[in-house]
């Protein structure tokens, strides 16, 4: 079997850009609906996100539980920004195939939390790209959507942040 191209795969699946980086297309909503904050969502939403060379999925938060599954292609690396009582941390997850050498193939990042990804090859690698699912519940919907601006998100980090990943989150992030 061969894998797709990423051209075949947005015409396939009707892929659009989305805001944070990459290409979407929503492929659930449920009916179901459930309460949070004063506020209705459906149960859950699945979506189709493709990322390829180069691109990043700027970093971002949202009000529920966001769930990562790997389809096909590379891997990528899920970072995760926290600044808590236990101090300033990042934790990077790499979602893929190769398990046996500490892949994940599912993995769930939780509510209100900073994190973005970028697909794990060169960023010159023409023709390469990780299709992978995300399913958010309760389900997704844009007003509970924030991208981190860059000199916000670092101004708010504790001083003791490296310097390597400062400029990490930096490139991950949108510039306003």
């Amino acid at each position: 079997m061969v894998n797709p191209t990423i051209e075949e795969l947005k015409e396939l699946y009707k892929l659009v850009p989305h805001p944070e980086g990459g290409y979407y297309v929503e492929t659930y909503k449920d009916d179901v609906k459930v309460g949070r904050d004063g506020v209705v969502r459906s149960a859950s939403t699945g979506i189709y996100f493709l990322l390829t060379s180069g691109c990043v999925s700027h970093i971002h938060k949202i009000k529920s539980s966001e769930m990562w599954h790997h389809y096909i292609g590379e891997s990528i690396t899920i970072v995760e920004l926290y600044d808590d009582d236990k101090g300033y941390h990042i934790k990077k997850t790499i979602l893929g195939k190769d398990v046996l050498n500490g892949e994940v193939v599912q993995y769930t990042v939780r509510p209100n939390v900073w994190f973005g990804s970028f697909p794990n090859m060169s960023p010159d690698s023409q023709g390469n790209y990780a299709l992978v699912g995300c399913t958010v519940s309760p389900g997704f919907e844009f007003e509970d959507f924030e991208l981190a601006e860059r000199n916000k998100i670092i101004n708010s980090l504790s001083k003791d942040i490296s310097e390597q990943d400062a400029n990490l989150i930096s490139s991950m992030c949108i510039q306003k």
